[in-house]
């Protein structure tokens, strides 16, 4: 049987009204498959699937992940999981919620991949590099992570999913597949998430002080969205299970970020510093040598280009018009 996504299948999406599922979503239904897609819309928002309500191969789900599947859902044969909250705005509020979402979550969908016989792809996260100690950060890097932090909610919940997929794969034979996303940004991002991309283009855009934690000079990379999806279905239909990092190599300090977007918005918002977070990363920047050799992939979009793109999607959501700016 051909393996290749391409193959018209039946795919079962959770966290697909997020920022990254509902393009994940859009790019599978092109592609001609049957999309299921699964959201409790505690984080995502149910206006991104708009546009895919009508489409004759799409079903949307409003369920929790750590619930038992539905007897529909074991008809996929190929599962993308993606429910969790990904912001610290977001998985601080809840960090119960977070920790089972990504624990009891990715169980509930191991059991359902054994029983389906459905390729599983996890898409797990940067932050279980922690505060890293090791630049850039390599898959075999183990992390340095604070298990009682206030983002070990996020980070230890991640690193407890990847353990379980190996667990099954070793085990049990489960197909499984781990990327390990680092800082994603493009439209769909949410006014208030607490992402650095929304927070800095939303305060720029309405003419608000830019709020910068610690110096400044912690540095982040990233990834356009429309990057980070083309990696998920490569490495859904490759035969490396993972963990492969999905990011942009290129390494930018937040004052950098910040001096960007006022330039490509026009605003004139001053820069303000506030203390660092507990636990926040000094440095952040993958090593992508694994996804180029395994997966012939690296990204295409430029930092400036995705973010005019990203700052026109603001634009509309907060109902000002277009502008063009050198």
């Amino acid at each position: 049987m051909n393996d290749a996504i391409d193959t018209p299948r039946t795919i079962l999406v959770t966290g697909a009204a997020g920022f990254v599922g509902s393009h994940l979503c859009e790019r599978l239904l092109a592609r001609g498959h049957r999309v299921m897609a699964v959201d409790n819309l505690s984080t995502g928002d149910i206006g991104h699937l708009d546009q895919l309500l009508g489409h004759k191969g799409f079903t949307f789900h409003r369920r929790d992940v750590c619930l038992e599947p539905t007897p529909e859902m074991a008809q996929a044969d190929r599962i993308f999981n993606l429910a969790c909250p990904a912001s610290p705005a977001y998985y601080q509020t809840a960090p119960v919620d977070t920790v089972l979402s990504s624990v009891l979550g990715a169980w509930r969908l191991l059991e359902l991949a054994q029983q389906a016989g459905a390729r599983l792809l996890h898409t797990s996260t940067s932050e279980v590099y922690g505060d890293p100690e090791c630049h850039p950060q390599h898959e075999d890097y183990w992390g340095h992570v604070n298990p009682n932090g206030a983002r070990s909610c996020y980070d230890e919940g991640k690193r407890c999913a990847e353990a379980m997929l190996m667990a099954y794969h070793q085990e049990r034979g489960v197909d499984v597949r781990m990327a390990r996303i680092f800082n994603t940004y493009g439209p769909r991002l949410r006014p208030g998430d607490g992402r650095v991309v929304s927070n800095f283009i939303v305060q720029a855009l309405q003419g608000d002080d830019l709020t910068i934690y610690g110096d400044g000079m912690q540095t982040r990379s990233f990834c356009y969205v429309d990057d980070t999806v083309r990696a998920l279905l490569l490495l859904m239909d490759g035969a490396h299970l993972g963990p492969i990092n999905v990011g942009n190599p290129g390494e930018h300090t937040m004052l950098a970020l910040a001096e960007m977007i006022l330039r490509l918005t026009g605003s004139r918002s001053r820069l303000v510093f506030r203390p660092l977070p507990q636990d926040d990363p000094k440095r952040r920047c993958p090593d992508i040598g694994r996804a180029k050799a395994l997966l012939g992939w690296e990204p295409e979009v430029a930092l400036e280009d995705g973010l005019r793109r990203t700052i026109e999607h603001f634009r509309g959501v907060l109902g000002m018009r277009s502008v063009t700016v050198a």
